[in-house]
């Protein structure tokens, strides 16, 4: 599956455990050109790159993909993480690869947010 992780979650614990999961991640806080960017644009790269956004920001994120969808604008997926702490890289990666299991085609994340 095609995942981008957002700036707020660890590219090196959370990215490799999805990678050796078998998924293709992109994790923002590896690229430092791509760490600024403001969540529209986040978004908008996620959509473009056709990968399932993963974000602890839902505070903003939330809003932002009903704006979308009241636009009738088409995202790739979004995976909204409320309940996990930032320490639980092992379990908040296993939460991901379960519901990766339950939709495991890419187009089944068509338009989706799922909040663990």
């Amino acid at each position: 599956m095609r995942l981008l992780l957002d700036a707020n979650l660890s590219g090196r614990r959370v990215a490799r455990g999805l990678r050796s999961a078998g998924h293709d991640v992109l994790a923002l806080s590896e690229h430092p050109e791509l760490e600024g960017f403001d969540d529209p644009d986040v978004l908008a790269l996620a959509s473009e790159e056709r990968r399932i956004l993963i974000t602890r920001n839902s505070k903003d994120f939330a809003p932002l993909l009903r704006e979308w969808a009241e636009a009738g604008r088409h995202h790739a997926g979004c995976i909204l993480v409320w309940t996990l702490g930032h320490h639980e890289f092992q379990a908040l990666v296993k939460a991901i690869c379960q519901l990766l299991i339950g939709r495991p085609r890419q187009r089944d994340w068509l338009d989706i947010a799922i909040a663990i």
